[in-house]
């Protein structure tokens, strides 16, 4: 139990159902889409949606998204994918002849399909209850009247608007300003597009006026994008992969999400007597951040779309943990992993929602950097999103770019589950950061005990391009300790990612957990 003299949040108790998210907005909207009578599915997709109005910077209907769903009459998990593939002129080859060593991070060579859209659609129609009409009126609402803007939204919009360009600038800023905290956000031009896919479905956006909208955005800048790119959008449902850490079973979204990265650095964690350490202390944030640079260098070097390659086996093997593990020097920070020109960044919406028949559903939604690529459609002004930025345009590489192919994505929604039952759905914000947040969420919960919302609040640190950054959370003693190793520390001027999840108690109550990194929170009834 936290201590009440101090600043923190009370988790949330409820009976029939929960969500959390980022947004209070989204989560007031998923808990009345619940009592409407729509299911957990439902739920997510209406707030998921509206994060897109209230939250821009991170997420939008020119993103994408992947989603795990567990079903009230099983513990089984699938997993959707809902990332969008390169136009099928797109080519690695061209950009190196033009003297690129890597994807212009906001240029329209970055812009893939959105999937997002494609997977509400199909998983509306095969998962729901209420219709995608249903679900889509909160977001036409919002985008209509506007949403007053939250603090930490309006931090990032400082933040990241000036990659804004051309019609995005008309459509994101306010005035031709970054908005403050507190002024109204409309989005007239999403609403109508809401609007019509609410009417006619997933053809309403890949097809037609709204999908040339995007296409002669794109061409304009020089995309090699078309028409027929947008009308052969389509997600597949596919099978999670998972892995046990001390009792409890991690379950992820396999690749082209790097979910995989997650289970490969808990199995090397599992190789040190983690539980016997300070869990603030600096012996541990040395070892997760070692175990993070090795993890993530197999994550370079192998992941990418699984129709091009598939290395699974070898990064989920215990032999392959265990020799990482021996590379580890308790005393010594290792040298970065060599960085790749995959670009990784921190901005995405998650959001998890479980209703009364305890299904259970684990969704993450992005358009990858902060305001996506920065490109707008003018008419419309649906943000395009820059996951091909993902790719890497060196030669032979797995995650080469190629025209329909789907690049290694850093956004990946989990659950846990024990002695085969789902107990949790999760995810963990902060792009690039992600799997190194899954493996320290579970760490917290199983090697020291921690309740949901105390893991949540846990300070954090992650190893990335040669810095350990550390929270404020940390002292100086620990700071020092660290630098000691080797370690160059940096205090990171935003906080390290987000989290939100939902415990389901045997006894049938519901904890949802929301972190007060961001603006949002957990809500039930």
């Amino acid at each position: 139990m936290r201590d009440f003299h101090l600043p923190g949040r009370s988790a949330v108790y409820a009976e029939n159902g929960i969500c959390a998210t980022s947004h209070p907005l989204a989560a007031a909207t998923a808990i009345d889409i619940l009592k409407q009578g729509g299911n957990a599915l439902d739920a997510a997709i209406a707030g998921a949606v509206l994060l897109g109005i209230c939250e821009p910077q991170m997420t939008g209907i020119g993103g994408d998204c992947f989603v795990l769903i567990s079903h009230p009459d099983s513990d089984e998990v699938e997993a959707y994918n809902g990332s969008g593939r390169a136009p099928a002129a797109a080519s690695a080859a061209d950009l190196r002849a033009r003297g690129l060593s890597t994807v212009p991070t906001y240029g329209p060579e970055a812009v893939t399909i959105p999937g997002a859209i494609d997977a509400f659609c199909r998983l509306s129609e095969s998962h729901g209850k209420l219709g995608l009409d249903a679900l889509l009126q909160p977001a036409i609402h919002y985008a209509d009247a506007g949403v007053p803007v939250a603090p930490r939204v309006a931090f990032d919009w400082g933040a990241g608007a000036e990659i804004l360009q051309g019609a995005a600038r008309t459509h994101y800023l306010v005035n031709g300003a970054v908005p403050k905290v507190g002024q109204m956000f409309r989005a007239p031009g999403q609403a109508e597009v809401l609007r019509r896919i609410a009417k006619d479905g997933r053809a309403a956006f890949y097809e037609g006026e709204i999908a040339e909208d995007m296409v002669a955005a794109l061409t304009a800048l020089g995309g090699v994008h078309t028409t027929e790119d947008f009308a052969a959008a389509q997600g597949m449902p596919t099978t999670p992969i998972d892995g046990p850490y001390k009792g409890a079973n991690l379950v992820e979204h396999p690749p082209n999400g790097q979910g995989v990265t997650a289970l490969l650095m808990l199995n090397i964690l599992d190789q040190f007597g983690i539980a016997a350490m300070d869990p603030f202390g600096a012996e541990r944030v040395h070892i997760e951040a070692e175990a993070a640079k090795l993890a993530y260098d197999a994550r370079n070097r192998f992941l990418a779309d699984p129709d091009h390659v598939s290395r699974l086996d070898h990064m989920l093997s215990p032999e392959t943990a265990q020799r990482l593990a021996a590379l580890i020097d308790p005393d010594r920070a290792m040298e970065a992993a060599a960085p790749l020109s995959e670009a990784v960044h921190k901005d995405t919406i998650y959001i998890t929602v479980v209703d009364k028949d305890r299904m259970s559903v684990s969704l993450i939604y992005s358009i990858f950097h902060g305001f996506g690529s920065g490109i707008a459609s003018e008419r419309f002004g649906i943000l395009l999103q820059n996951r091909g930025a993902g790719f890497t345009l060196e030669a032979g590489h797995a995650n080469e770019m190629q025209g329909g192919k789907r690049p290694m994505h850093t956004i990946i929604p989990a659950m846990l589950r024990k002695e085969g039952r789902v107990t949790m759905p999760f995810g963990v914000m902060g792009g690039a950061y992600q799997p190194n947040g899954h493996a320290r969420f579970v760490s917290n919960l199983v090697d020291f005990g921690m309740d949901p919302q105390t893991a949540i609040d846990a300070p954090r640190a992650f190893s990335d391009a040669g810095e350990l950054k550390l929270e404020k959370g940390y002292d100086e003693d620990v700071a020092r300790a660290l630098a000691d190793k080797g370690h160059t520390v940096v205090r990171p001027e935003t906080p390290i990612g987000g989290a939100q999840a939902i415990q389901i108690h045997p006894e049938g109550i519901l904890e949802g957990a929301s972190d007060a990194r961001k603006d949002g929170c957990a809500l039930g009834y």
